[in-house]
C-alpha cells in the first residue's frame, strides 16, 4: 500500500528527526521549568507565608508529590483509552496554567485572609499536581509516536535529549527561582508572587508553542477503554483457570490463554506483552530507592564535610545540583562518544544490559559513599562513652593556676597546670562511678587556694572556666555541645565577663542578650562565614566583636573580655572542631550514580516505549513512574525500621541493589524483546502467498 505523503511528518534538514519534535521539546522545557520553579519554593511558602509548621509543610509537600505519581496513572489511562496523548497533554497544561494563576492570587496578602490563602493555595497547587501528573506519562509516548518504526536510533537519542532538557530546567530553576524569591521584595517580604507568576508564564508559553505544531503531529487515536478490557481479560483468565483445575483438562501455554473463550486473540497478546514488562519491572524500585537518597542521606552526609573551596563555598544542599550538571555532560558523552566507540568495537549493548550496568554503577556509588562516611566518622570527635565525661579547662584568671580534680573519696583523678588566658589543648577524660557524680575541683594560684564542687553527668562534654585574680580564683562549669551542629552550620555561645549585660546582634532576627558577671548564652547556629564586625552594645557603650571564621560543623565559646586600656574583645575557644574532609570527596559517588542514571533511567524511556503494546504506551510509562514512587517508600520503610550506623546503612543498600541487579539480569536473560519475538514468529509461521492475496497464519 502506498503511503500518504501528508501523513509523513516533515523532517529537520536531511535528518530523520521530525520537524514537529522541536515544538514538543520547547513545550517540555517550559512545563518542567514551570513545575520545578514552583516546587523549588513551595515548602518555604507554606512555612513563611501560610505560617504552617515545618512538619505540616513537609508532610503536605510529600503528600502532593505522591499524588502527582498517582495522577500519572490516571493520565495514562485517559490518554490510551479516551483522549489520546495530544489532548491529554493539552488538558494537563491548561490545568497547570490555571493552578499558577490561582497560586499568584494566593500569594497576595489580604488582611484576615488566612482562610482565603489556604483555599487558594490548596486549589492552585492541586491543579498543578493534577496537571503535571497527567502530562508525565504522555510526553514520552507522544514523542515516540512521531518517529517512523525504523528510526529507533534517532528516537533513542531524542529520549536522551528529553532527559537532558529536564535536567537543564531543574538546574536553572533550582538556582534562580530562590533568588527571585529572596532578592526581590513584594509586600514587605519574599516575592512568592513573582516566582509563581514567572512559572505560570512559562506554562502558558508551553501551551502556545505546543499548539503551533498541532497540524504537524502524528496523532494516534485511542482505542476505547483498552485498559479496562485488558483488566477484565486478566480477571476472566484467572477465574476460568480456577474453574478448570481438573487434571483431565489440557494445560495451556500461558495463564492468559484461559481467556480465549471470551476475548479475541489480539487482546490476549497485548495483555501478555503488558504483563511481561510489568513483571520485569518488579525489581526496578530498588534502583530509585538508592537514587533518591541524593536529596536525603547524601545531603546529610554533605553537612559533615567541609565546603570551603578557597574562592567560594559550597553549601550542603547545593551538592544536589551536581546531578543535573553532570547529566548535561554525561548524556552527550554517552551518546556521541561512549556508545559509538563501543559500536566501533562491535559491542552492542541491549537495553536490559544497559539498565543492569546502571544498577551496578549506582550500587558502587553507595560503596563510595560508605568509604567516605567511614573516613568522616574516623575523623569526627570522640564521644564520651558509658560512665565517661570529657573536660576542657580554660583559664581566664590573671595568674597561672594549677587545677586538681579529686573524687569525693579524696582520690586525685587529674592534675593540670594552666597558664593565664590559656586553655588545655584537648579534652581530658573523667571516669564516673554513677550516671551523675560530684567532683572537687581544687584551684591553686600564686597566693590563693580554693576548692569548688561541680556535678558531672556521663556522656557529656564540659568546659571548666577559671576566673578571678591571683588572690581570689574560682570556677564555673559549662556543659558543651555534644554533637556537631546540624546542616553544616557553625554554633557559637557567649560568656560575658563584664559587669554589665551585653546585647549582641548576629544578623536579621538573631539577637541575644547575655547577663553580666560570667553569665552565658545558649548556642546559636549560624551560616559558615567570616564574622569580623559583630555589633554589640551595653547600656552606655557600643562596640564590635571580631569572631573571625566560624567554620563548617564547628562549635565555639566566645568570651567577652576587657583588658586594661582596651575596649571589650572576643576570646574564642573551640568546643567541637570544624569538618575536616572536603566536600569534593563526594564527587566520585555523584559521577557514578549519574552515569548509572544515564544508563538506567534514560534507557528505560526507550525500552518502555518499544516494548509496550501500541495502544498502551502511556500506561507502561506510568508504570515506570510508579517504580520511582515505590522506591521512595522502600527508603522510608528501611530507615524507619532498620537502625544502622550510616556507613553500614550505605553498604546495606548497596548490597540490596546488587542482589536485585542479579535477579533483574536473570529475568532479563529470559526476556524476549517484542521485536525479536515477532521475528521468531515470522520464521516459525512464514507468510504464504496465494495468488494475489498475501495471507498470514494467525495463532
Amino acid at each position: 500500500m502506498e503511503t500518504d505523503q501528508e501523513s509523513v511528518p516533515k523532517k529537520i534538514s536531511d535528518t530523520n528527526y521530525p520537524l514537529n519534535i522541536v515544538f514538543v521539546l520547547i513545550n517540555e522545557f517550559c512545563e518542567l521549568f514551570s513545575t520545578s520553579g514552583t516546587t523549588a519554593v513551595i515548602t518555604l511558602y507554606m512555612v513563611y507565608f501560610l505560617r504552617w509548621n515545618e512538619n505540616t509543610s513537609t508532610a503536605t509537600y510529600h503528600l502532593f508529590n505522591g499524588l502527582n505519581f498517582l495522577f500519572s496513572i490516571t493520565g495514562a489511562i485517559i490518554a490510551d483509552s479516551w483522549l489520546g496523548s495530544y489532548n491529554t497533554i493539552m488538558t494537563g497544561h491548561i490545568l497547570c496554567t490555571m493552578g499558577h494563576i490561582i497560586l499568584v492570587l494566593s500569594s497576595v496578602p489580604v488582611k484576615g485572609g488566612q482562610l482565603i490563602h489556604l483555599i487558594l493555595f490548596m486549589s492552585g497547587f492541586s491543579l498543578i499536581v493534577l496537571g503535571s501528573g497527567v502530562i508525565k506519562p504522555c510526553v514520552v509516548a507522544f514523542i515516540g509516536d512521531q518517529f517512523e518504526e525504523e528510526h529507533t536510533e534517532e528516537r533513542r537519542k531524542l529520549f536522551s535529549m528529553l532527559y537532558l532538557i529536564a535536567s537543564l530546567a531543574f538546574l536553572i530553576t533550582t538556582i534562580f527561582m530562590p533568588m527571585l524569591r529572596a532578592d526581590i521584595n513584594c509586600f514587605g517580604g519574599d516575592c512568592y508572587m513573582l516566582v509563581f507568576g514567572v512559572s505560570g508564564l512559562f506554562q502558558l508559553s508551553g501551551v502556545v508553542v505546543f499548539s503551533f505544531g498541532s497540524k504537524m503531529y502524528k496523532i494516534i487515536p485511542p482505542e476505547g477503554d483498552i485498559i479496562f478490557k485488558v483488566c477484565k481479560c486478566m480477571w476472566f483468565a484467572i477465574l476460568n483457570r480456577l474453574k478448570n483445575r481438573s487434571t483431565d483438562i489440557p494445560k495451556r501455554e500461558h495463564w492468559l490463554d484461559w481467556a480465549a473463550e471470551a476475548y479475541p486473540n489480539q487482546l490476549i497478546l497485548e495483555a501478555k506483552a503488558l504483563t511481561r514488562v510489568l513483571f520485569l519491572y518488579i525489581p526496578l524500585p530498588m534502583f530509585w530507592a538508592l537514587f533518591h537518597q541524593q536529596g536525603s542521606r547524601w545531603t546529610l552526609q554533605a553537612t559533615t564535610l567541609n565546603g570551603n573551596m578557597g574562592f567560594f563555598v559550597i553549601k550542603p544542599d547545593q551538592l544536589q545540583l551536581l546531578n543535573p550538571f553532570l547529566i548535561l555532560i554525561l548524556i552527550p558523552t554517552f551518546d556521541f562518544v561512549i556508545y559509538p566507540l563501543m559500536k566501533t568495537y562491535r559491542i552492542n549493548l541491549q537495553p536490559i544490559t544497559k539498565m543492569v550496568i546502571g544498577m551496578i554503577l549506582t550500587a558502587l556509588a553507595f560503596v563510595a559513599a560508605a568509604i567516605l562516611q567511614l573516613n568522616v566518622d574516623r575523623m569526627a570527635p570522640v564521644r564520651p562513652a558509658h560512665r565517661e565525661s570529657f573536660l576542657h579547662i580554660i583559664n581566664l584568671a590573671k595568674s597561672d593556676v594549677k587545677m586538681i580534680i579529686q573524687s569525693n573519696q579524696g582520690d586525685i583523678l587529674l592534675t593540670k597546670p594552666v597558664r593565664s588566658f590559656q586553655q588545655t589543648p584537648k579534652y581530658s577524660k573523667l571516669l564516673l562511678n554513677t550516671q551523675n557524680q560530684s567532683f572537687q575541683f581544687q584551684l591553686q594560684s600564686r597566693s590563693s587556694f580554693v576548692s569548688n564542687e561541680h556535678m558531672v553527668e556521663e556522656k557529656s562534654r564540659y568546659s571548666l572556666v577559671i576566673l578571678g585574680d591571683e588572690n581570689d580564683v574560682s570556677s564555673i562549669l559549662l556543659k558543651d555541645m555534644g554533637t556537631k551542629p546540624v546542616n553544616g552550620m557553625a554554633a557559637v555561645r557567649f560568656v560575658n565577663t563584664l559587669n554589665k549585660e551585653v546585647n549582641i546582634s548576629l544578623g536579621k532576627d538573631n539577637a541575644l542578650t547575655v547577663g553580666e558577671n560570667y553569665s552565658f548564652s545558649s548556642y546559636r547556629t549560624l551560616e559558615r562565614g567570616e564574622y569580623h564586625y559583630v555589633p554589640c552594645h551595653t547600656e552606655n557603650e557600643e562596640f564590635f566583636l571580631d569572631l573571625g571564621l566560624l567554620d563548617f560543623g564547628a562549635a565555639y565559646t566566645v568570651f567577652i573580655v576587657k583588658k586594661p586600656g582596651k575596649g571589650p574583645q572576643a576570646w574564642k575557644t573551640k568546643n567541637i572542631p570544624a569538618n575536616k574532609v572536603s566536600v569534593l570527596w563526594q564527587m566520585p559517588q555523584y559521577v557514578l550514580i549519574t552515569a548509572g542514571e544515564v544508563m538506567f533511567s534514560v534507557t528505560s524511556f526507550e525500552f518502555t516505549y518499544t516494548e509496550a503494546p501500541p495502544n498502551m504506551k502511556s500506561v507502561l510509562q506510568a508504570a515506570r513512574l510508579l517504580t520511582v514512587s515505590i522506591g521512595n517508600f522502600i527508603v522510608l520503610i528501611v530507615t524507619k525500621s532498620v537502625f544502622l550506623i550510616q556507613w553500614i546503612e550505605f553498604i546495606f543498600f548497596s548490597g540490596l541493589l546488587f542482589i536485585v541487579c542479579f535477579i533483574f539480569s536473570t529475568m532479563g536473560y529470559y526476556y524476549i524483546p517484542i521485536n525479536q519475538g515477532k521475528k521468531e514468529k515470522e520464521k516459525e509461521f512464514p507468510e504464504v502467498e496465494s495468488g494475489d492475496l498475501l495471507v498470514t497464519q494467525q495463532f
